[in-house]
């Protein structure tokens, strides 16, 4: 431990001088912020919040000094490195008192009121009501007050009501979306408590919690680095440097709460929650609006504007005309005389007549306007993200629910959206023989050896409380899988692997590698050994040699390198998921020479075992997939698998038929898919369905491709390597169980279930947005224009208008409401699903998918 300097030991300790109750290290709140109130003489801890945020806000590493490093740091709060908090009520409780609540002050949402005020600012509404001003104004003044309100006060009383229907609307669906977004930040988070993994939400994080963090992740609060390996944090969200952030104990310990894992593991102590984080202070300042026009609003808002040109100009022609009929004395009064006879008319009686006319003219423009599109759209658009979200889909951004009904090509994952994401190792060789049931015919060294490479060189971890109590397994469907069937299967004691080696490096898995690695010291013989794991194709290039079941150690010829192949290849078509493991034992030469370089060596291995991993497909992911081919959307699948297994999955799922699996374009790798020319990849592209052993960039060039030959695109994706093509795609669609915080982020809709047969379900949904507002087009126009034209022909032919101002408004008002609400909640029927239906939708999207969205 440090030694600590006398103002480091005052801070730490429980203030009882007056002088150190008094050292607060403030921080910096803007106007629309409320820090929390922290109780810096609690009893139980020893550490004051500002003093926690300044350390990580400064990334101080004198200042951490002075405070004994992160042990001490950790035992000023009460936490134990290795199991965590207690996590009780009464701990819990103490915790947020002393340090806060993990929760972000927002801006205050938008009061009725301000709703009101926006629908007063449209145009045809100030048109209205200087109409029924001048109507209420002249009306009184020529009937009286008894009789004369009646035309005027109508057109208030209407236009109030269209006001008080499209400020409701807004107000609905704004408090929504604020119900959506709490949903989208209600984030699960994977923390160490009572010696035990566990998964919380992130508004129960609190100071002193021990934090797992994996590639991916989302860092919940400020923190400090406990231990891990290869960790790499991307910070630009917070300052704009694209270049990621390594963490160590040496040179920075320090996470940031809001920046992302970019690779690596690792262990954070929390030390500061909520408002006290540096994100809390930015999300401070960050008003954000949620009342976004979608690309479909904005184009019918053109169509309104284009609808008001005509009526302002129909409607200037008639006051020309409607003018012109009076000052020439071609019109008359009740009694059949002429109301225009030059200096004998009175001056409030020509006055009079304009009004009229003037009142007519706008009674056109009244009619023209559809106002009830915007009102018509949002409750199409409201109502149909209700209904998505029953069924397992979470709208984050309103575009999505129509740019979906125009989808022409899914790109979809294969784990945990094709399948059901429990995987269990059903098949295992051991050299060439296949391993049933019995593990007494395996040599004790060789068993040993698979038990140390499952059991070091993972991220899952194995947890058991009582020797008679059931085992816990944490980490990815694949570790667990592989973790369950080392303790069930080999017997494995994790906890006693771990104690009898030292870990001295990891290379941690990502996409591109497909593999991990460690290099471990036994402590019982002071010798250092290297563990790889991964795809097994991969593993194999790697080996040179093998062990059997009797411990012989052979060389691996090309003869025995081709057998492994096969027996990989018969496993894959079988839709396994091949996992291979090796093992060298290094001189201290060697690993003193991979040291510095920090790479572990991964040549020359030993194949110690493969397993085969089985995880089947959903239920109804055939019929969903059958659904969307029926509606004319193509469905790719992009894998990070081999080509076998890839190959039988699709078959299984029904996005190859048997025959056309045999084609050779239909299935490819990424690698020969990247090595395309430009030329080759657009040619090819349309035929592919079945991409296998895929990097991030493969899956971007894809979606790339088919945008440039005019697809509307949707992707799948739940990882953080999805995050570019989810944003590069019309609609990214991410996984709601399985994703990333960073895939969330970047996605447009969130799969609840993570079931592709969610997909159709959007899609069948975003065409059913865009055929109700259709339907509500169509009726309102047919009405409108058949007032305008029996208005205008009137108008111009007798001199006066059939329909009044009032008449037509209450008509556009019911249209408004009940037509619009009777539209927009027609439920999708299976007709939607049609092929002949896509050739409309993808026509009207394409004009805008490259302009709006």
């Amino acid at each position: 431990m440090a030694i600590m300097n006398r103002s480091s030991y005052d801070l730490i300790q429980t203030p009882t001088k007056k002088k150190a109750t008094n050292k607060v290290i403030p921080i910096a709140p803007s106007s629309s912020s409320v820090l929390l109130d922290v109780n810096q003489h609690n009893e139980h801890f020893r550490i004051p919040q500002p003093a926690l945020t300044e350390l990580v806000k400064k990334k101080s590493h004198n200042k951490l000094g002075e405070l004994g490093g992160v042990a001490n740091v950790a035992s000023a709060v009460q936490t134990d490195l290795q199991g965590g908090i207690n996590g009780g009520d009464e701990d819990m409780s103490r915790r947020q008192e002393a340090y806060g609540f993990n929760a972000h002050k927002k801006p205050p949402t938008k009061r009725f009121f301000q709703f009101v005020v926006e629908a007063f600012k449209d145009l045809t509404i100030a048109i209205l009501l200087v109409c029924a001003a001048f109507s209420l104004g002249f009306g009184i003044k020529e009937h009286g007050l008894k009789e004369g309100w009646y035309d005027g006060g109508s057109i208030f009383l209407a236009v109030f009501l269209v006001i008080s229907v499209s400020a409701v609307s807004n107000y609905r669906q704004n408090k929504q979306f604020h119900k959506l977004s709490k949903f989208s930040e209600n984030i699960k988070v994977e923390v160490v408590r009572g010696g035990q993994r566990r998964q919380v939400s992130i508004f129960e994080l609190v100071v002193g919690d021990v934090v797992c963090l994996k590639i991916g992740d989302q860092v919940p609060a400020d923190g400090l680095f406990i231990d891990g390996h290869s960790l790499q944090i991307d910070e630009s969200s917070m300052t704009g440097e694209s270049d990621y952030v390594e963490i160590d104990h040496n040179h920075n310990p320090f996470l940031l709460s809001g920046t992302k894992v970019a690779d690596g593991y690792g262990k954070m102590l929390v030390v500061s929650v909520g408002m006290n984080t540096t994100w809390g202070e930015m999300m401070s300042h960050v008003n954000r609006d949620t009342t976004e026009e979608t690309p479909l609003q904005i184009r019918l808002n053109g169509l309104t504007s284009s609808i008001g040109k005509v009526g302002l100009a129909v409607a200037f022609l008639v006051l020309v005309v409607l003018l012109i009929r009076y000052f020439t004395g071609n019109t008359q009064d009740e009694n059949g005389n002429k109301e225009f006879n030059g200096s004998s008319t009175k001056s409030g009686d020509i006055l009079n007549s304009v009004v009229g006319i003037v009142a007519d003219a706008i009674t056109i423009v009244v009619v023209a306007i559809p106002e009830g599109l915007p009102l018509a759209v949002t409750l199409t658009l409201a109502y149909s993200m209700k209904r998505m979200m029953a069924d397992q889909a979470m709208v984050r951004k309103l575009s999505a629910c129509e740019t979906m009904g125009s989808a022409t090509t899914i790109c979809t994952d294969k784990t945990g959206t094709l399948t059901m994401n429990l995987m269990k190792v059903t098949k295992f060789w051991l050299g060439r023989e296949s391993i049933e049931h019995s593990i007494s015919s395996i040599s004790p060294h060789v068993l040993e050896l698979i038990r140390e490479g499952v059991a070091l060189n993972t991220t899952g971890s194995v947890y058991r409380a009582t020797p008679s109590s059931k085992y816990n397994i944490s980490g990815s469907p694949t570790e667990k899988a592989i973790l369950s069937w080392a303790v069930e299967e080999l017997e494995m004691d994790a906890e006693g692997m771990k104690q009898s080696c030292t870990v001295l490096h990891v290379d941690a898995f990502n996409s591109q590698k497909k593999r991990s690695g460690v290099a471990l010291r036994k402590e019982l013989d002071n010798t250092v050994h290297v563990h790889w794991k991964g795809a097994a194709e991969m593993i194999l290039e790697m080996c040179s040699s093998y062990y059997d079941a009797s411990g012989l150690k052979k060389d691996m010829d090309d003869h025995e390198m081709n057998v492994f192949k096969q027996i990989v290849e018969n496993m894959a078509a079988n839709s396994l998921r091949c996992i291979a493991f090796a093992h060298r034992k290094l001189s201290e030469e060697e690993y003193g020479n991979g040291a510095e370089g920090k790479k572990i060596e991964d040549e020359g291995l030993i194949l110690i075992g493969i397993v085969g991993i089985k995880d089947p497909c959903r239920s109804g992911v055939k019929k969903a997939v059958q659904v969307c081919h029926d509606a004319g959307v193509n469905v790719k699948m992009i894998t990070g698998d081999n080509v076998f297994t890839a190959r039988a999955i699709a078959i299984e799922c029904g996005i190859l038929t048997p025959g056309e699996s045999m084609i050779g374009s239909s299935v490819v790798e990424g690698e020969e898919f990247r090595n395309y020319t430009s030329k080759e990849r657009m040619e090819k592209v349309d035929q592919i369905r079945v991409m296998a052993r895929s990097s991030p960039f493969d899956k971007l060039l894809m979606v790339q491709c088919l945008k440039q030959k005019g697809h509307v695109v949707a992707v799948t994706g739940d990882g953080t390597n999805d995050a570019p093509a989810l944003k590069e795609a019309d609609i990214g669609l991410s996984m709601g169980i399985q994703g990333t915080e960073v895939a969330k982020e970047s996605s447009d809709i969130i799969i609840l279930d993570d079931n592709f047969a969610s997909v159709a379900t959007v899609l069948r949904w975003g065409r059913c947005v865009y055929n109700n507002i259709q339907k509500f087009i169509q009726f309102q126009l047919t009405v409108n224009v058949a007032a305008l034209v029996i208005n205008f022909v009137a108008a111009v032919s007798a001199g006066e208008v059939p329909l009044t101002a009032v008449q037509l408004l209450w008509v556009n008002l019911i249209m408004d409401t009940l037509g619009a609400l009777a539209l927009a909640t027609e439920q999708p029927t299976n007709d939607l699903m049609k092929n002949h239906l896509l050739d409309e939708l993808s026509h009207s999207s394409q004009t805008s998918c490259g302009e709006t969205y």
